[in-house]
């Protein structure tokens, strides 16, 4: 089996505008031949004029969600395929802020994932526990049953990237200690691998999200089973994101 390509991924959550493009003018010329894949995933709006602007050059575009219906009276939702379209080769589902500002289940997550497949991209399925149930010995339990109900069954291990973020890490500055990381890959890549076999589990990348940046990249990255990150705030600017990069290049 090829060994997994790494990715990093940045999520610009309800942030960007046009005038923004210029941070991917800077992160493209410092390094216009990364070691690893480029994700980044802007607001709808700019899903368009960023796959036109990227065209030709090592950054994907994806997208932050979609609905998992193909088409419909849904007002203010986006199709898989619509995104699509536009230009988005990936999708975010079950990003936690989507499970607890939209009351996102297991069931639509996985739904959702299913329609992006549909729409020939690849799904990038959001996992982590909150901090009471972090200090309550249930982490494995919470997101084993998240990674149960979200994953569609019959994945392709190049469809899937499963990124673990765990609820009280993001935009906190906190961050698990490289052994409670390492805990929660090692039972991701065994239940992936239990679920769809050793050669497609093995395949599948594995991110870490939360508090990411360019001083603790290079120690998350060394971490076993960590293929790269899901990078919020940090993605913004192309100093943090390109120095992350480096550090996943160099892992």
């Amino acid at each position: 089996m090829a060994p997994r390509r790494k990715l990093a991924a940045g999520n610009w959550k309800m942030n960007g505008a046009l005038a923004d493009f210029a941070q991917i003018d800077a992160l493209l010329a410092a390094h216009p031949d990364p070691g690893c894949d480029v994700l980044i995933c802007p607001p709808a709006t700019l899903i368009s004029p960023m796959a036109q602007r990227t065209a030709g050059t090592p950054v994907q575009v994806g997208a932050q969600d979609c609905h998992q219906e193909e088409k419909g009276a849904h007002t203010g939702d986006i199709a898989a395929p619509m995104l699509a379209e536009a230009g988005a080769r990936h999708v975010i589902v079950g990003h936690s802020e989507r499970r607890a500002d939209h009351g996102e289940t297991d069931d639509i997550v996985r739904a959702k994932a299913q329609a992006a497949l549909a729409a020939g991209m690849r799904v990038i399925v959001c996992v982590g526990e909150t901090l009471e149930q972090r200090e309550g010995g249930s982490t494995i339990d919470v997101v084993g049953g998240q990674l149960q109900g979200s994953v569609p069954d019959g994945i392709d291990g190049e469809q899937l990237v499963v990124a673990y973020e765990p609820v009280w890490a993001i935009g906190t500055g906190k961050v698990p200690t490289n052994e409670e990381i390492e805990e929660v890959h090692g039972f991701l890549r065994q239940a992936l691998q239990k679920r769809f076999g050793d050669d497609t589990g093995a395949g599948i990348r594995l991110l870490y999200g939360g508090s990411v940046k360019p001083s603790n990249a290079a120690e998350i990255f060394a971490v076993p089973d960590v293929d790269g990150a899901l990078v919020g705030g940090a993605s913004l600017k192309a100093d943090d994101f390109g120095g992350i990069i480096a550090a996943l290049q160099a892992a």
